[in-house]
């Protein structure tokens, strides 16, 4: 987790990330560990019918990795302006 101007910033760390680092991300901006962030997610896909997935998807899409400004979302939008 980095901070800006003394605030959080949820950011997709490059450490302890098992797949894309959303998870641990949360994790960190919550302070808790990240295995408890995981299994709340398995569960929620479990009992959702896969809506955990596509929580995790979108996640993945909008909070940027650590050590970049912008998420793949913004990155995407703003290559169709620039056209």
């Amino acid at each position: 987790m980095r901070t800006v101007n003394g605030s959080r910033v949820l950011v997709r760390p490059k450490d302890g990330r098992l797949i894309a680092g959303v998870c641990a991300g949360v994790a960190n901006y919550l302070g808790v560990d990240a295995n408890i962030v995981r299994l709340v997610l398995a569960v929620l896909t479990i009992f959702t019918a896969g809506t955990g997935v596509l929580a995790y998807a979108a996640a993945w899409a909008l909070i940027p990795e650590e050590g970049h400004s912008t998420s793949i979302a913004e990155d995407l939008i703003g290559k169709n302006r620039q056209r």
